[in-house]
């Protein structure tokens, strides 16, 4: 803590300083923020009121649910308040919280996103013992395990962040504090810094896509094996809406934290930002919703549970 300087508040540039825009973007994230409110507490709710989606990926697909909800209330709500105050200032702690926050529920989805995938593996790969390999208290220990993981990679680039020296400007090129867009202030060396961010994220990343990898090498192994079309048909569509996730995310992330800060544009990355910040929670529940029977059923049966009940007091 010896190497903070006077620098008290961080001003957050935002996304653009045009006043005919804060309007449109005030409800355009406003808007958003409320579909992802609605799509992943109303995903979280299907899932605990259905006795059919008690189910090993469907606890992995819950939990991811209460991250995108929550990743989306770190960061959602402040840039909604920018637009709508014009208000951009936001202290040092609560800069330093944010960034832990959220870097810590990023670093769980992408364990999450790793532990469904060997989940589909065993789902797909080896059916007839699904319900031996997969068993609650294991995905319990792997869900706990992300969050210890996720927990100590926040400590790790929160402080070294907030460890460097800000002196020269205070002005943060972002809507949030992101941890490469805070560490372009400092006036230290950032050499150390910045490698120790990308070896950190790199490990975290590519672990994560290691077991992904390997799970679906061995899925479409699987498949291409299958004699039947329905067989086919079946094992693909247990899998495309993950691998469609995997995708969104991966993408994003790679593109935001695999380069050293000098090369960031700020443009680009506030566009890639919004992305996996804001849109991403908001997609997640509808491509698990929209591909899927089990929630689409769910769905229905809590419906009709609901117009039922009203029907009733009526």
């Amino acid at each position: 803590m010896e190497n903070r300087s006077e620098v008290t508040d961080f001003n957050l540039l935002g996304l653009t300083d045009d006043p005919h825009l804060q309007v449109p973007l005030f409800i355009t994230f406003l808007l958003i923020y409320t579909i992802t409110v609605a799509g992943n507490l109303g995903m979280l709710l299907l899932i605990l009121l259905d006795p059919r989606l008690h189910t090993p990926m469907y606890f992995f697909l819950g939990n991811m649910s209460l991250v995108d909800f929550s990743s989306s209330s770190v960061i959602t709500p402040i840039v909604i308040g920018q637009h709508l105050t014009g208000n951009k200032i936001i202290s040092y702690n609560a800069c330093a919280a944010q960034m832990f926050l959220f870097t810590t529920l990023i670093c769980v989805e992408n364990y999450l996103l790793a532990s469904m995938a060997y989940d589909r593996y065993a789902a797909v790969c080896k059916p007839l013992h699904y319900t031996t390999t997969v068993t609650i208290n294991m995905c319990v220990g792997l869900v706990i395990g992300c969050y210890i993981v996720s927990f100590l990679n926040a400590c790790i680039q929160t402080g070294v962040t907030f460890s460097l020296s800000f002196c020269n400007s205070d002005v943060v090129h972002d809507f949030f504090c992101d941890v490469p867009a805070v560490m372009a202030l400092s006036c230290s060396d950032k050499q150390v810094s910045e490698l120790v961010l990308v070896y950190v994220v790199s490990f975290h990343i590519f672990f994560a896509i290691l077991v992904i990898s390997t799970s679906y090498i061995f899925i479409f192994g699987t498949i291409l094996r299958m004699h039947s079309a329905a067989g086919h048909r079946k094992a693909l569509s247990t899998c495309a809406s993950h691998f469609t996730a995997v995708s969104i995310f991966y993408g994003t992330s790679m593109f935001m934290y695999l380069r050293p800060t000098s090369s960031h544009s700020m443009d680009t990355d506030k566009i890639a930002s919004v992305f996996y910040t804001i849109v991403i929670p908001m997609l997640n529940p509808m491509v698990y919703s929209l591909r899927n029977k089990e929630v689409k059923c769910a769905f229905l049966k809590v419906k009709h549970a609901f117009i039922l009940s009203r029907k009733n007091k009526l």
